[in-house]
This record gives structure tokens, sequence and C-alpha cells, in this order.
């Protein structure tokens, strides 16, 4: 009965998406209080029978009940519980379930803890969020519905794609996908405001947080896959720009445009078109993305379906959501009130430059990803786009833009003073520099770009940690009033120090990992030894282990510094013997510094083994900077100021003396 009790939850929260489609949008055209406060109770009904649906989903996944076509075909009764649980989602049936969910989830927040948003403004909201939810949910019941039943049902499932039996399961698809989902909420408050025609800085002060949310869960989505990726491949490469990692990363470029748009509109209410087209295509970009991966028209490790029916589908959805959204904002956009005016050299101006960059980066990755798929659709023959292209025409936008960020963070609202600011930054440069002739010196000038590129890394660390002495009193100010400062400056700053310090961490990283990698392939027998930046490796052996469903060659490296040893790295070979498949599992010694990377290949009939060994310097600080930037977001999150239904503090007296550049 669990299956069945499921299909029906989701079909009566097809029912109740479209009633809170349709009944709160109308309450708001006719001003009606009734039918705007519907939208409330019909949020909460919908949540209730997607979470049913997926508890019992899940159920049957934890039970191994088989004659459930889902679970004979992703699962099996040796799988550890965690990949039974993670499991669900990772297919296309049980992960556009979780979407669902997610989405429903954060129509229930809005009605639960958007009680003081205006009446109108939240019904549309809602109203927006049960219209996208009714084609999701349309799109499973009549696709994708993942309660069908086998009859006769099998003794034995078919397992799960080993790539997929990773912890990583568990984390990377439902951050990623509040990420994605998250931005529906930006898509959702913009329609609503079109509809209103009121866009101003208390629309951008209740939508931040939303976006916040769905950035912060964005970034710690792609940072897992990437480290994911890193570890389970065995290639030792962190990022492929494989179309899917793209489409991952456009929402974000988007998103992160969409933070400092709104940040100026909540602040000088200006901006208002660049932020209501931002929330737009944010989503948009999001569902992108869903096409990509369950239309069928690539091919990749993170595909779910290949059904053409089911691409049809998810392309309607996209073209009714986004071109809805943009005929809307073509029709309505010239109606917004000019804001604010400021000139060029401004804190409105550099985040104005911000988004440009940004922009024309997301059309540079979106080209890049979608032009191989255009000429393969049309005939047109076959191209591969990958690195070059993208490290050719990525990498430029970039550099002006990191270069701009901290003179950016010293502009005063409406008219700065550009010498003035880059006065404040002489420290920050000449530290820069310094790490750019320290790098030339120790490479032997081998790498010239790559020292400027660290260079830029300092600039962005030093520039931020000198900003934020300067707002605290440092070193002017005495140790009391230092103190005052201290506490009370805002968390949003906090944030925003943080994230753009975690910035520099990840470009150091990027760097330093990419032009300094060390690597070496060799075939190597028991007692033989290999050197890699100071180490000594020395081949144990290798053999046979058991783990719970899966059988692995397993081989022994011990690894030495000097006379002192340092670890011992166990990389595998498993063999899955349900689903038929092999992996290759690497053994990564780790510090702060950078990580030493062992594969083992295939025996070469002779007693010896293929192996791969990398030295990977400073590539830990790729993820150290990705937790230290979700840091930035969720420090800001907590700021009183951008909760939703928070009542805005007054800072009068402490604005009096704190700078007003924040």
């Amino acid at each position: 009965m669990t299956p069945e009790i499921g299909h029906y939850a989701v079909a009566f929260a097809f029912i109740f998406s479209l009633a809170q489609g349709a009944i709160p949008l109308w309450g708001a055209h006719k001003n009606n209080p009734l039918l705007m406060n519907f939208a409330i109770p019909a949020a909460r009904f919908q949540f209730f029978f997607i979470l049913l649906a997926f508890v019992c989903l899940t159920f049957s996944f934890v039970e191994s009940d088989f004659s459930v076509a889902l679970v004979a075909q992703n699962s099996h009764t040796l799988k550890p519980l965690i990949y039974k649980i993670s499991g669900v989602w990772g297919n296309h049936e049980g992960s556009m379930l979780l979407w669902i969910l997610i989405l429903a989830l954060f129509g229930f927040l809005v009605g639960e803890f958007g009680k003081n948003l205006p009446s109108s403004l939240r019904a549309r909201v809602l109203s927006i969020q049960g219209l996208i939810g009714a084609g999701f949910i349309a799109f499973l019941l009549f696709t994708s519905n993942p309660f069908l039943r086998l009859d006769p049902s099998p003794l034995q499932g078919s397992g799960l794609n080993p790539l997929l039996q990773d912890p990583g399961l568990a984390f990377h698809p439902p951050f990623l996908y509040l990420g994605y989902v998250g931005f529906s909420m930006a898509f959702s408050f913009a329609i609503a405001a079109l509809i209103e025609g009121r866009v101003d800085p208390a629309w951008a002060r209740w939508v931040r947080p939303w976006t916040l949310v769905a950035w912060t869960s964005l970034t710690i989505g792609i940072a897992l896959g990437s480290w994911w990726a890193y570890y389970e491949l065995g290639w030792g490469g962190w990022w492929f720009w494989d179309p899917v990692e793209n489409a991952s990363f456009l929402p974000w470029l988007l998103g992160t445009a969409l933070l400092h748009s709104a940040l100026v509109l909540e602040k000088r209410d200006t901006l208002k078109s660049w932020t209501i087209l931002l929330s737009i295509l944010a989503f948009g970009a999001s569902l992108l993305g869903t096409f990509l991966v369950r239309s069928g028209v690539l091919t990749s490790v993170h595909t779910f379906a290949t059904d053409p029916e089911r691409g049809v589908f998810i392309l309607l959805l996209f073209l009714v959501v986004l071109g809805g959204g943009l005929l809307l904002y073509a029709i309505r956009a010239q109606s917004l009130k000019v804001g604010g005016l400021f000139a060029p050299i401004s804190r409105e101006g550099a985040l104005v430059l911000n988004n440009l960059f940004l922009a024309t980066s997301f059309a540079v990755v979106l080209l890049g990803t979608l032009y191989p798929l255009l000429l393969d659709a049309f005939d047109a023959g076959k191209v591969s786009v990958g690195a070059p292209f993208f490290n050719a025409t990525f990498v430029p936008l970039m550099i002006p833009l990191l270069i701009a960020c901290p003179i950016g963070a010293k502009m005063a609202w409406k008219r700065g003073d550009l010498n003035g600011a880059l006065s404040r930054l002489k420290m920050a440069f000449a530290l820069s520099l310094a790490v750019v002739v320290v790098a030339l010196l120790l490479d032997g000038n081998r790498s010239i770009f790559a020292a400027f590129a660290l260079g830029i890394a300092a600039w962005l660390m030093f520039g931020t940690t000198l900003d934020f002495l300067e707002k605290i009193g440092l070193p002017k100010c005495s140790a009391k009033e230092v103190y005052r400062r201290f506490v009370h400056l805002p968390r949003s700053a906090w944030g925003a120090a943080t994230a753009h310090f975690a910035l520099g961490v990840m470009v150091a990283g990027i760097t330093v990992s990419s032009v300094w990698q060390i690597e070496k392939i060799q075939i190597m027998r028991p007692g033989d030894k290999v050197e890699i930046a100071g180490y000594t490796i020395l081949f144990d052996g290798a053999g046979r282990v058991e783990g719970p469903n899966y059988n692995a060659l397993q081989g022994s490296f011990s690894v030495f510094e000097g006379a002192d040893k340092v670890t011992t790295l166990l990389p595998e070979k498993r063999s899955y013997p349900a689903e038929n498949s092999d992996t290759t599992e690497a053994a990564i010694h780790t510090n702060l510094y950078s990580d030493l990377y062992i594969v083992l290949g295939d025996a070469d009939g002779k007693g010896g083994w293929a192996t791969r060994v990398y030295f990977n310097p400073l590539v830990p600080w790729i993820w150290v900077g990705a937790i230290l930037m979700a840091v930035g977001g969720a420090l800001s999150l907590t700021d009183r100021r951008l909760r939703v239904g928070a009542p805005r503090r007054s800072f009068n007296a402490l604005n009096s003396v704190l700078p007003q550049d924040r």
C-alpha cells in the first residue's frame, strides 16, 4: 500500500498546487483578503502531500520493495543503508520528487514566515510558486511516476550506479537542488512585483534572503560536486567544464550578480530593471540545467534520463516559465520608476561593472555549453568545447572583475573618490606585488601569468582584510572603540568580507594547483619507489579486500618524507557484481597546503601495476575557499535586516560612528 499512498499523495499535491496557483492570484486581483489568505493553507497542504510521497518512496527503498519499478532498477539488498536512502534521488524520478519537495518547502516557508509581507504580494508570490509546482508535479505524474509497480516483482534489484555509491550522493544533489529551486523564489517575487508594478527597496529586502539561501546552497552543492569528482573519478582534477557542471555554474554566476544588484536596489532604490531581469534569468538558468540533465541531449555522468517525451515536457516548462517571465518583463519594465541617480565612479557604478562582467561571463559559458549541442541537433557536425575555450574566454573576463572588487568596496554611495580608494589600498597593492615577485623568483620566471594570478588572489585577500580593519577602526581608534565597532558591525558586512576573502583563497588554490601540479605515471612492483615533491612513495603490494557489496583490489603505498613515515595510502579498484561495473577509488593524503594523490591502475601481467601519482599544491584551498564563501553567505543571511518578516532595527546611533560604505 505504501507506493499507492505515495502516488495518491502526489495527485493531491497537484490539486492543491493548482488551487494555490489560481485562487490567491484571483483574490489579489479582486483585493479579496479571504481568497488571498487561501495561499497559506494551500502551500501547507501541497508541502505535506509531497513530503508524504517522498517518505513513502524512501520507505520503499529502505525496505527493498522490488515490486516498485524504481526500487528494482536502482537498489539492491546488499547496499548499505546510506545508499538505499540516498539512492532515492540517485535516479530521474526520485530526484525529480526531491526537486518538487524543495520547491514546495520554499512555498511553505514563505507562507509561514512571510506574514509581514503585504498580503497581495504574498498571495501573488505563492501563486507563482504554486503554478511552477503544478507544472513539475504534472511532469512527475504523467511522464515520470516514481511509484509504478512491477508484476511479477523481481527477487533482487539491479543496484545503483557504482559511481553514485558514495557519501557525496547524500549531500551534493540536495544542496544543488536547494540552490536551483531556491532561485524560484527570486523569480516568483519578480513576477509578483511586475504584476503589482511595485519594485522598491522594501521589495529588495524581502527577496535578498531567499536569494542568499539559494546562492549559499548552490555554492556548497557545486563545491561538493567538485570534491566528489576529484576523489572519485581518479583523474586528479576537480573541474572538467562538463556541460552539466557548466549548467550548475550558470545560475551561480547570475545569482552572484543578483545579490549585488539587489543590494544596490535596497540601499539606493536603483537598478530595478537589472534586479528583476536577473531574478528571472537566474531561475531560467536553473531550469536549463534541469532540461540538460533530463532530456537526453547529452551524455554525461550527471544525466538521469534519455526519454525524448520527458525532454519535450521539460523544454515546454522551461519555455513557458522563462518565456512568460521575459514577456511580462518586456511589457512592464518601462513602467518601473527610475530610482536614485549615481556617478559612474561610485559604489553603484562598481556594482554595475561587476554585474556586466558576470553577465558577460554567463553568456560565454552558455555559448560554450550549448554550441556543440546546437550543431549536433542540426546535423552541422560535432565539435568539442573544453578547457582551452573557457580558459581563453572566461578567465580574461574574471581578471578585471577581481581587480575591481577591493576598489569598489572602498567607494562611497552615489559619488565616490577613485584616488582616495586607491590611496587606502596602497598597502594591499604593495603586499600583492611582493607576492608576485616571490612567485617569479621561486619559479624561475617560468609562468608569469600564474604569478600575476597569485598577485590578484593576494590583492583580494589583503584588500578585503584592510577594508575590514578600517571598518572596525584599526589602527586609528582606541582598543575600546575597536571592540565596540567589532561587536556591532552588521553581519552582512562580516558576510561580504568573508566571501570576498574566500574568493581570493579560491583563486590562489586554482592557480597553484593548475600550474604547478606534478604527475608521474609508471609501472610499479612491490618494493619499487617513486620520488615526488619531496615525498618517497614505496609500493608495498596489492591484495584482495571485500566490501559490503563489492570486491576490490587494494594497493598499499607507504609515504615517507625524508626518513619519517607520513602515512599509508590504500587506493582501490572496485568491482560491483550486482551492477557488473567497476570503479577507481583514489587514495589522498591531504594537508592545508597540498594533496598527495595515488591511483592504482591495471596489472601488467608481469607482477606490476600501472600507477599514477599526483602532487597537487594548494588544491585544498579551493574547497576551503568554497566553504568560507558559503559561511559568508550564511553570515549575511543572519543579519537582522535581511530576515523575512523581521522589523528593521534602527542603527542611527551606530551609523554616526561606523563607516557608511557598507
